[in-house]
């Protein structure tokens, strides 16, 4: 392990903020716990229970349902996979339940005659620089050779209801207080959706499955998300806040004790987790191997209401990784932007973790994979999947310790 730096000689001035922030959201929001200045024992040994192959199988999991397009049966099936598992950890699910039914295409001659939900949109992402290669969304199915892939990935998605699934570790002394931990299932463009976002839905499913164990507790509840619908505009992010925001904290039914949605202290998505190569080279290609300074990008959004709550929770990310994280380390930036963690970013500190910053650096071609038919398990090496076990060491170090866990006998 790493040992924390310069991180820790900030920690005072993040611990306010984040009390702030939660301050901010309800009155008698317990203290949020400052950085530990060495890593927390109980914490190491949940960070010792990620392991690599279980990290990389649960990917391949996931890619058995090709790209789990939106709309689709593909899609459906891995939403009841997943649900499966995470009952197979004793993680208690639920579902999201929403209709996806956008107007279609407005023209100049055709004005809008529906009001679609407001999403709020992040902006920023920095000024790209360098070598620029173009981005996309595949929608060649013959660019996809494998012929049994592009078959499942053949059926069209089809407005109407959508469905998303989350579970939930129930804190044992602040059951109303809660960290939402995130990363969307569904993906596109003919691949496996193994990075975008297999990487992200199964490093939150590691999570749920190591806090789920019988000798785990935790203060604060943790609720672990996979949001259906972000490629269309983050729509099953969207749906969750419009549906749940008003029930923070109501206990149901009254004199209970049980909160269905508890106080949102903090939110942190995942999406992208393994692939930092590097910026394309003169000749347009990207370096074969992951590049040795690699790391887990951290950001959150100057433009958010909670924008000093979310750069506090980003700082502690980061001081996690400084202790939890074994090989990768971690940056911080102020561009969040295009990710399932904008439309919490106005009710609560929210941030993104990824692979590389989305606005530059994945928007200026660093992953070749994003959205296209390469997007496959076997495309990736043991590095780039480490890159993404160590994003997992670094939220379960944060959430670990923010939401107090314990091992007991």
């Amino acid at each position: 392990m790493r040992a924390v730096t310069h991180v820790l000689a900030t920690s005072t001035l993040v611990v306010a903020a984040l009390h702030a922030a939660a301050g901010a959201q309800t009155t008698g929001a317990r203290p949020l716990p400052p950085i530990a200045a060495t890593p927390v024992p109980a914490v190491t040994t949940l960070a010792s229970r990620l392991d690599l192959e279980r990290y990389k199988a649960t990917v391949k999991g996931l890619t058995q349902f090709g790209d789990r397009r939106q709309g689709t049966e593909r899609n459906r099936k891995a939403v009841d996979w997943i649900e499966a598992q995470l009952r197979s950890y004793g993680c208690t699910t639920d579902r999201i339940k929403y209709v996806y039914d956008p107007p279609p295409p407005r023209t100049a001659q055709q004005p809008t005659t529906r009001e679609v939900p407001a999403i709020p949109r992040a902006v920023g992402g920095g000024r790209p620089r360098g070598v620029r290669t173009p981005t996309s969304v595949n929608t060649d199915p013959q660019k996809q050779p494998n012929e049994a892939l592009r078959a499942l990935n053949a059926e069209p998605a089809v407005n109407g209801p959508r469905e998303e699934v989350y579970c939930t570790k129930v804190g044992t002394r602040y059951p109303n207080e809660m960290y939402i931990v995130a990363a969307h299932m569904d993906g596109h463009g003919w691949g496996e959706a193994a990075n975008d976002d297999g990487s992200g839905t199964a490093l939150v499913m590691e999570l749920a499955r190591i806090f789920s164990m019988p000798d785990v507790r935790t203060d604060r509840t943790i609720r672990f998300a996979l949001w259906n619908n972000e490629e269309t505009g983050l729509g099953g992010a969207g749906a969750y806040v419009e549906q749940r925001r008003a029930r923070q904290g109501k206990e149901d039914p009254p004199g209970s004790g049980k909160y269905p949605e508890p106080i949102w202290l903090g939110m942190i998505q995942h999406d992208m987790m393994m692939f930092d190569h590097g910026m394309p080279r003169p000749d347009g290609t990207i370096p074969p191997e992951q590049r040795p300074e690699a790391d887990v990008n951290i950001e959150f959004q100057m433009t958010a209401k909670q924008v000093s709550g979310a750069q506090a929770l980003a700082w502690y990310l980061h001081a996690a990784n400084e202790k939890y994280a074994t090989d990768y380390p971690a940056q911080v930036g102020p561009h969040m932007t295009n990710t399932d963690s904008t439309p919490f970013m106005d009710d609560v500190p929210a941030i993104s973790v990824r692979e590389n910053e989305r606005g530059v650096q994945v928007g200026s071609g660093w992953d070749p994979q994003w959205h296209q038919p390469t997007d496959l398990f076997a495309t990736y090496s043991d590095k780039d999947f480490r890159l993404g076990l160590n994003a997992a060491q670094t939220t379960l170090g944060a959430v670990g310790e923010l939401a107090g866990a314990q091992i007991v006998p």
